[in-house]
């Protein structure tokens, strides 16, 4: 999972980066793209570890990324900002939001911000639809017809970006297959990431277009300090400023509840390993995860619940206990189900 961070200028793009992932960007590097990757929190790993005592534990990991630059103005439609041509594969934004006072300016305005940088992805995204939709008149013109499902679809975008609707109002137009390969910037789910001051824990009230389950608060100067301390540290600097769990895991919670992400896992003596995964994936699909030639030659899926394992106490307990069953090709992988795949290629 690859996590786009966006923003205005000085809404502390850097120091949430730094605070998500334990990076310290040097001065010189400021003006740079950066990639952290961190490893996703999943106690049921270390306790799969622990039972099988593999030589390899993966965890599911997230990618943040960080553009190169500040987004400007698009008042005239020339063409696509570089800074939002960088983040278009991104799986999801967080869009980080000032709402702490900076020395020399005016005090903060998080939801003018917010719909601000908004705008800039719902005008982005329009000038891809209008570019596509010239292209396609132009392709009639000249005999060529044109995919009569794209066409009413990316009718339907211009009218909602138009209107300055960002496309994930829309879920139908958001998850469309055929407008997949645009990469529309307002059709990605976004967590809308409130950076506060170190002594602010509230989330400023929110406007109609907002919804609570999309927004969080961080306290990101707080959060930086605490991504540098050892554990000891950390608990102590916890404690102290009420801080229930730090930042990144909360984030990535949310990320994933945002995507309707889980996770499944594959167990055993080399390796016990998360896989991440939507919500309702086929089996025949999440085996593609893992490898092409296992959806290839996939025969069935034996499946143990995560829950159902740790009820046994083993796995060859839970055959006794008859948990463990095979699964077709279209059975829908559940959040922590360890999956042992049948194939033959």
């Amino acid at each position: 999972m690859k996590l786009g961070i966006i923003g205005l200028e000085q809404a502390g793009k850097i120091t949430v980066f730094e605070a998500l992932t334990g990076a310290d960007i040097s001065a010189g590097a400021r003006t740079e793209s950066h990639i952290g990757t961190i490893r996703v929190p999943d106690d049921r790993v270390d306790i799969l570890r622990g039972i099988y005592q593999p030589r390899k534990t993966i965890y599911a990991q997230v990618e943040y990324f960080l553009p190169a630059g500040q987004p400007q103005s698009s008042e005239k439609r020339s063409g696509e900002q570089p800074y939002w041509t960088q983040v278009r594969d991104c799986d999801a934004l967080i869009h980080c939001v000032r709402n702490f006072d900076l020395f020399g300016t005016q005090p903060p305005t998080p939801l003018d911000d917010y719909r601000r940088l908004d705008q800039e992805l719902i005008i982005a995204d329009l000038i891809v639809v209008e570019k596509r939709l010239e292209r396609l008149e132009l392709d009639q013109k000249r005999g060529k017809k044109a995919d009569p499902e794209e066409l009413a679809l990316l009718i339907r975008c211009r009218e909602s970006l138009e209107n300055e609707r960002a496309l994930r109002t829309t879920p139908e137009l958001a998850t469309a297959h055929k407008l997949r390969g645009f990469a529309f910037l307002s059709a990605k789910p976004q967590l809308t990431l409130f950076n506060n001051a170190d002594e602010d824990d509230q989330r400023p009230a929110l406007a109609d277009d907002l919804e609570a389950a999309n927004t969080m608060v961080i306290r990101g100067k707080l959060e930086q300090e605490l991504a540098r301390m050892s554990p000891e540290e950390a608990a102590e600097f916890q404690a102290e400023f009420g801080v229930s769990a730090a930042a990144a895991d909360r984030i990535i919670q949310r990320s994933y509840a945002l995507q309707g992400l889980i996770s499944f896992f594959t167990v055993g003596e080399d390796e016990v390993r998360a896989w991440t995964i939507r919500h309702a994936t086929p089996a025949v699909n999440a085996a593609e995860v893992i490898h092409s030639d296992i959806k290839k030659g996939f025969i069935r899926a034996e499946v143990l619940a995560y829950d159902d394992l740790m009820a046994a106490g083993s796995y060859a307990e839970a055959r006794k206990q008859g948990t463990t069953r095979l699964e077709g090709k279209l059975y829908e992988v559940q959040d922590g189900d360890i999956i042992n795949f049948r194939f033959n290629v």
